[in-house]
């Protein structure tokens, strides 16, 4: 019987080993960066000294000593730059938030137009996102304020809809809600709609996958929010007065009043946008096999039923991950407002209070702090969403 002896193969060199190599060369990156990292730290610092410049944050309790046109929130002109800052971010998100819900539904819209077996409708749903899309959003920001919102009628000749809505080049003019004693009733109704309205979409989803069997949440859902509100509205004395806008003067008195710099903004971002969300809906759409469009129609589904329950649920896990850039692109390019005057963050804060504090360090990177939680935040939100969308292997 013979017997075969196996040796271990040599363990390579100190030098030559893998791991060692790697730990090296990260350890010696890390080096490289946190010495770079402190030669610039150390060297700004060392100007500011200089040039008796101040890095702190002790500056946001002082008076900021202006007036801002248009807030959000509460503002008065003897408020601290902390407050300034305040209202920038309300007014950034406030620009956001509209900006995205108007660029999806415009952007849908146009989506779904432009795979119109029309040739009409299909060649200005193109030429509508080939030209705007093509075109700086900038100087669009520019032409619907300048070319558009400034050249309306002044107040005294206001575009009026029924004594209740009035645009004019002083801005845009409407009823102001004034909530009385009991109105938080009616909120809470509007919460607690809200909740059921989503356990009804929930549950109507799991019933149709489950039994095939179609319940229509979304319309059941829209009802309760609706009716439950207004019912305890209702009950509990109409809880709510109106402060209605009227021409005193040279101008509008009373109401809600946006300036024409918003509106401007708010249509320049919406429509640029929603050019690119089309794309993405268009190619969303079509990533999906035609195949399934033929096996609905064989099963006689209704086409928006088709569209809705079989073609927008898969192409949504194409769509999702390009319409968040999208989304963090729209927030971000509200920075542009400060070229038409509209008291956004970068306007009141990087602007007006640089130039008055001069704490141009803590104002810039507060205002890069702002923007990159904004945009981690949206992207952390429809990341997880986009996480439910996708397909589970078994």
């Amino acid at each position: 019987m013979s017997s075969s002896t196996s040796t271990a193969p040599p363990r390579p060199s100190f030098l030559n080993d893998a791991g060692v190599r790697a730990f090296f060369y990260q350890a010696a990156v890390f080096v490289a960066v946190t010495g770079l990292l402190y030669y610039l730290v150390s060297n700004t610092i060392t100007n500011m000294s200089q040039r008796n410049m101040s890095a702190g944050f002790d500056f946001l309790d002082v008076s900021a000593g202006f007036n801002i046109a248009f807030t959000l929130i509460p503002y008065r002109e003897g408020d601290s730059y902390l407050r300034v800052f305040q209202v920038g971010i309300a007014n950034t998100l406030l620009v956001a938030v509209i900006g995205i819900v108007f660029a999806t539904i415009i952007g849908l819209i146009v989506g779904l137009a432009r795979l119109s077996t029309n040739w009409l409708i299909g060649t200005l749903a193109r030429w509508y996102i080939e030209v705007l899309r093509n075109t700086p959003l900038l100087l669009q920001i520019i032409a619907w304020y300048f070319g558009v919102f400034n050249l309306l009628p002044r107040p005294r000749e206001s575009i009026d809809w029924g004594g209740l809505f009035f645009l004019n080049n002083r801005g845009f003019y409407m009823p102001g809600p004034v909530p009385q004693e009991g109105f938080g009733w009616t909120l809470a109704a509007l919460l607690v709609a809200v909740l059921g309205a989503v356990g009804i979409v929930m549950w109507s989803n799991r019933r149709r996958r489950a039994t095939g069997r179609i319940f229509p949440g979304g319309t059941a859902a829209t009802a309760l929010i609706i009716l439950l509100p207004l019912a305890v509205f209702y009950a509990s004395g109409a809880p709510l007065a109106w402060d209605w806008p009227a021409l005193r003067g040279f101008n509008f008195v009373g109401g809600l009043s946006v300036p024409p710099a918003f509106c401007a903004l708010v249509v320049a971002l919406s429509i640029y946008t929603s050019c690119f969300i089309a794309e993405i809906v268009r190619a969303g759409i079509q990533s999906v096999a035609h195949g399934q469009t033929e096996a609905a129609r064989a099963l006689g589904v209704k086409p928006s039923r088709t569209m809705r329950f079989i073609i927008l649920p898969q192409a949504m896990r194409v769509i999702i991950p390009p319409l968040i850039s999208q989304y963090l692109n729209l927030t971000k390019n509200s920075s542009l407002a400060i070229a038409i005057g509209f008291p956004d963050l970068v306007s009141v804060w990087m602007n007006t209070s640089l130039n008055q504090s001069g704490r141009a360090i803590p104002i810039v990177a507060m205002t890069m702090a702002f923007y990159c939680v904004v945009s981690l935040a949206v992207s952390g939100l429809l990341n997880l969403y986009n996480r439910r969308m996708q397909l589970t292997e078994r």
